[in-house]
């Protein structure tokens, strides 16, 4: 299994640029800085690569798993992933160039209440791995030890 201490990090950095960037976008001035934009697209590759982590080296492994609610566990946080990815994909189109690094903002208030949300999402999947996904891998984990 994946190392607790690169997940809690993982976590600890989106949970860190998360807050900065809302901070920063408070000013609709500030969306447009440089600085702005290199913590917004730092949070966006660090879910990224988050999810992809999680999804193939802990559900990956958890649904090898006999136990079916393991397994059911597993697949429940897939399918949050891939709508966690199919909002957030959309929510980039919307507001972002990636390719050019930018934001693209019409409608300052919209944007922040999209944002709001979309980190929000983020946020809470953080926190159900933090309780249920963690703590079932170590007990799992516990279980192999004991055996």
């Amino acid at each position: 299994m994946i190392a607790f201490s690169q997940l809690h990090a993982q976590n600890h950095k989106i949970t860190e640029l998360s807050n900065i960037f809302l901070y920063l976008v408070q000013n609709r001035e500030m969306c447009d800085t440089a600085t702005a934009c290199d913590v917004f697209f730092e949070y966006t590759a660090k879910v990224r690569e988050h999810i992809e982590l999680v999804d193939r080296e802990v559900c990956g492994q958890l649904l090898s798993y006999p136990d079916q609610s393991v397994k059911n566990t597993a697949n429940r946080f897939l399918s949050g992933s891939t709508e966690i990815k199919r909002i957030f994909n959309q929510y980039l189109k919307e507001w972002c160039s990636e390719p050019q690094r930018r934001l693209q903002i019409r409608d300052h208030q919209h944007f922040l209440s999209e944002t709001e949300q979309m980190f929000g999402l983020v946020l809470d999947r953080i926190q159900r791995e933090t309780e249920h996904l963690y703590p079932l891998i170590r007990k799992l984990e516990e279980r192999a030890q004991a055996a």
